[in-house]
């Protein structure tokens, strides 16, 4: 694994300050542009950012900067590490802790049912099992299939929310999108809406009739008395 270089900015903002370097080895060093490296010696960039000295880091020699500094055309290289961190590359299933192996079928039948997307290596790179068991789940062959409940790998502590996500995603990938017949609710055509019946027909208004309005207006009046005589 190539050696990256810790806060390039910072870094060339102390190799702009303390060498003799040239704008363009400093840039190729720290992975900016000449113009960006010339714009932080001009103060016109990279002001509030306190520079980093490379040789404290044990990432730069003062030999390989002295170096450097008689010829412009040498590139500066970084120092190697002191101490090399071996990469941890995980192969097989993921490790389950014994006092979860036995929540793993219950998760298993959760993926199964509720992500069918998802492979078989997939599903046993989330919850650490094995292809047979996964079959024997999803074929209800299992010793324990009657008792098993189906749970959430996540809540259950197998796996990660991001993990699944991710192999949800890349299980997706490629698949057709749903047509309107899968999603099972479609909207109707416009041919069919326009000829749909509500049950009733619309009450055709009717003409007002002048003569019958004031008759039923006097009638109200000439009781009007009456009821008053009554009252006394």
């Amino acid at each position: 694994m190539a050696q990256q270089l810790l806060m390039p900015k910072a870094t060339a903002v102390w190799l702009v300050d303390n060498t003799a370097l040239s704008f363009e080895q400093i840039a190729t060093f720290c992975k900016l542009h000449p113009l960006e490296v010339k714009a932080i010696a001009d103060g016109e960039s990279a002001q509030g950012i306190k520079g980093l000295d490379p040789i404290a880091t044990g990432q730069l020699s003062r030999d390989e900067i002295v170096r450097a500094e008689g010829n412009p055309n040498h590139k500066l290289k970084i120092s190697d590490p002191k101490v090399r961190v071996p990469e941890s590359k995980r192969k097989g299933p993921r490790y389950t802790p014994v006092s979860k192996r036995q929540d793993r079928p219950n998760a298993i039948l959760w993926l199964v049912r509720n992500h069918p997307e998802l492979k078989d290596a997939q599903i046993s790179r989330l919850v650490g099992t094995t292809k047979s068991t996964i079959e024997q789940i999803r074929e209800r062959t299992h010793w324990n299939s009657a008792n098993l409940t189906a749970s959430d790998p996540v809540t259950l502590g197998l796996c990660s929310q991001i993990d699944l996500d991710l192999e949800v995603e890349r299980a997706s990938k490629g698949r057709p999108l749903p047509t309107a017949a899968d999603l099972g609710a479609t909207l109707e055509p416009a041919q069919e809406t326009e000829r749909f019946s509500y049950g009733y027909e619309r009450e055709e208004e009717k003409e007002m009739d002048a003569d019958a309005v004031f008759a039923k207006l006097k009638s109200l009046k000439s009781a009007t008395p009456d009821e008053e005589e009554e009252k006394y």
